[in-house]
């Protein structure tokens, strides 16, 4: 759900524990504009929450981390704006609110979605983990 990413930190970001960005170039073809919805062309929200999730997961294991990635959840998620086949560029922000380094390791953040510039979609406390092949 990314083209590239622009930066990552382990240590940086609003709360000093980790951050990443990354951007997607939008254009009129992508995959999802023509089923969602026909004649009403948006991004779906689930997409732009699940690149956000993906990000949280790199961001696990871009610090040397290892082990199957998966979401674990969300505690707000805010959709404020549509991101249309019109857009140039969709940007997400993940800021690391929680880094948990035990047998199951886990990111906790606050991730953003904006397009154009414009913010799009909002969450609250996303929980990724990675988890031991054995596990």
């Amino acid at each position: 759900m990314m083209d590239r990413i622009t930066d990552c930190s382990g240590d940086e970001g609003a709360h000093g524990k980790g951050h990443i960005v990354a951007e997607l170039d939008i254009k009129p073809d992508l995959w999802f504009f023509p089923c969602h919805f026909p004649g009403n062309n948006v991004m779906p929200g689930c997409l732009m929450l699940d690149g956000l999730w993906q990000l949280t997961g790199f961001n696990l294991g871009w610090r040397g981390w290892q082990g199957q990635g998966f979401a674990l959840g969300a505690g707000e998620v805010k959709l404020s704006g549509m991101v249309r086949p019109d857009r140039a560029l969709v940007t997400y922000q993940v800021d690391f609110t929680r880094v948990i380094d035990r047998k199951l390791k886990m990111g906790v953040a606050d991730g953003r979605v904006l397009a154009d510039g414009e913010l799009v979609c909002e969450v609250k406390s996303m929980k990724v983990g990675l988890a031991a092949a054995d596990s």
